[in-house]
């Protein structure tokens, strides 16, 4: 598969990230079959996606070719079977090894064998993705940065076998969708998420042991480290429930204590506090 036979693009998951990678490859072109198991969910993403186009477009942003595009490449679906004609597939599902695993292992047996399947996670192994799948040599980590339509960064990670024509196709594609593609190797975390995740860790044990506020310590990094968003902020914007999953990926991964979650996220998990798609973490909404 190269850059030129890529013509549609399926898209598992219609939450925060799969919409933002579903509005970004219609924007370039391309067919996108947008799935989700939740209708709602999906009548969100439509709305979500239409909101922004018309901003961007409003703001002269995007063209009005693109603006088009983006009304009329999209097409909705329930069922995972409608990406079977999809030359690339992304997987954006949420964070939960077991649930990625049962959809490539579907992927495998809906697609033609020539597809490119990509996943979206933020941490767990591509390697490990690779093995349920006849094909472990054109999976691939195509890791978007949230807000998808806004971040330029797209991590490209290789599994054990990933070919390398894979590999070329997809950091092509990035480009396409004016990104920026940056391989990283199929450890624990990636590069991104290795790092910013401990340090948002560290900011929690600094707010459960008092060392300063929620406010006092996102505004330290702000103009200390010259950080567009607080650490605490940022957290609240992920969610506390992604922020917790990648810790225990990172824990498991390399058994090493400095990647134990702090307690003070776990309990905030535990009582539904996740950041902004709850209303409460750190900050309320």
């Amino acid at each position: 598969m190269n850059l030129d036979e890529i013509k549609t693009i399926g898209v598992i998951g219609a939450g925060t990230m799969g919409h933002g990678i579903a509005q970004v490859c219609a924007l370039s072109g391309y067919q996108v079959v947008l799935v989700d198991v939740d209708q709602g969910l999906l009548d969100q993403a439509v709305a979500n996606i239409t909101a922004s186009v018309d901003k961007l477009h409003a703001k002269n942003r995007i063209t009005d070719e693109q603006f088009a595009a983006a009304q009329t490449n999209i097409t909705p679906s329930l069922a995972l079977s409608d990406v079977s004609d999809a030359q690339i597939v992304i997987e954006a599902a949420t964070e939960n090894k077991a649930i990625k695993l049962d959809i490539f292992k579907q992927l495998d047996t809906l697609t033609a064998p020539e597809t490119i399947l990509a996943t979206n996670t933020s941490s767990i192994p591509i390697t490990e993705i690779g093995a349920v799948t006849n094909r472990p040599a054109q999976v691939i980590g195509m890791h978007f940065m949230n807000p998808v339509p806004i971040m330029k960064l797209i991590e490209v990670i290789r599994g054990l076998v990933t070919s390398q024509a894979t590999t070329d196709t997809v950091i092509a594609l990035a480009e396409q969708l004016g990104k920026t593609p940056v391989e990283a190797a199929d450890f624990p975390g990636f590069i991104a998420n290795r790092i910013l995740i401990p340090m948002i860790n560290e900011a929690i044990f600094a707010l459960m042991e008092g060392v300063g506020t929620a406010e006092a310590i996102d505004t330290v990094l702000k103009l200390g480290a010259n950080h567009p968003m607080g650490p605490l902020a940022l957290a609240d914007l992920i969610g506390l429930d992604v922020v917790l999953s990648i810790m225990e990926v990172l824990y498991a991964g390399f058994g090493d204590p400095k990647y134990r979650a702090c307690p003070l996220l776990r309990q905030m998990v535990a009582a539904g506090h996740l950041g902004r798609k709850s209303g409460q973490g750190f900050y309320s909404y």
